[in-house]
């Protein structure tokens, strides 16, 4: 099993277009009993990745109760990057 920060970049690295919850969603068999798997450190690790350049913001909507969602996704040169230090 990855670390979870590492389960995050390898799933933009797919290509996917996603938001914290769509990460969860697809991460949750595995990693859901992680401290770190709560909503706010996953955002921060989401930001984190995005100030490395690693994911970029692609998008932003409201949820239904009125809440910021932010979506990520990462460009062939993160794909890239974090492919030439996660292996598979």
């Amino acid at each position: 099993m990855r670390p979870l920060f590492f389960a995050v970049l390898k799933y933009f690295a797919a290509g996917n277009e996603a938001c914290r919850a769509d990460v969860q969603a697809a991460l949750a068999g595995e990693y859901s009993n992680f401290k770190a798997f709560k909503d706010k450190a996953m955002d921060e690790a989401l930001m984190t990745a995005c100030s490395n350049g690693l994911i970029d913001e692609s998008r932003y909507e409201l949820d239904d109760k009125g809440n910021l969602v932010i979506y990520y996704k990462s460009s062939q040169e993160g794909i890239d990057t974090i492919n030439s230090y996660i292996a598979d």
